[in-house]
């Protein structure tokens, strides 16, 4: 991916993670649960000690935006603020991580993620 390219599409990401935290504070939750929460998507990860094909499907799952976006309309539409804090936590972390070049992953290694690979390719 080219540097200019590359550097869009983290300021998207940004945007994105701003975007997250404006959502937030329509919320009636105080200001510490966002930081509190922000990392909790990371669990997902825990599939890796199966395996990377789990791995990889358990983390993907919980860092597709479409999940967020679904699960946060579904709080909004049935008015159950906990359902919409989910939402925007998966939205915010996921827009967070592909900011930091944290993609979704290929079931072969952690570190191959449809943003490329993380770090250096040994």
């Amino acid at each position: 991916m080219t540097n200019k390219m590359d550097n869009l599409l983290k300021l998207e990401e940004l945007g994105q993670f701003i975007f997250s935290i404006i959502l937030f504070n329509q919320l009636d939750y105080s200001w510490w649960i966002f930081p509190i929460c922000i990392l909790l998507p990371d669990l997902s990860m825990i599939g890796y000690l199966i395996n990377t094909k789990i791995g990889a499907w358990l983390y993907n799952f919980f860092h597709h935006k479409l999940l967020a976006i679904i699960i946060m309309i579904s709080g909004f539409w049935l008015n159950n603020s906990l359902l919409t804090l989910a939402g925007v936590i998966l939205f915010g972390h996921s827009s967070m991580d592909r900011m930091f070049g944290y993609g979704l992953k290929f079931k072969d290694d952690f570190k191959n993620t449809h943003l490329g690979w993380i770090g250096k390719k040994d």
